[in-house]
């Protein structure tokens, strides 16, 4: 069985920590966000590059693109 938490609960439980340990905390999911904002990057280059290597995308210029949107 799962144990999970709301995130009101997660806040209260943060709560009873230090302000040193608060502190930390902050800085660990500060890095932990950042790690998975560049894993997602990463994949979603991954897929870009893929679809380009089958022919699903062209390269185009920021020109290109202004012109494709304002069309």
């Amino acid at each position: 069985m799962e144990n999970t938490m709301s995130f009101g609960e997660i806040l209260e439980a943060a709560d009873q920590l230090s302000l040193e340990e608060q502190e930390t905390l902050a800085e660990i999911l500060h890095w932990r966000v950042l790690e998975q904002r560049r894993n997602e990057l990463a994949e979603d280059i991954r897929e870009a590059q893929e679809e380009f290597r089958a022919g699903h995308s062209r390269p185009a210029t920021p020109d290109d693109l202004m012109a494709e949107i304002l069309s």
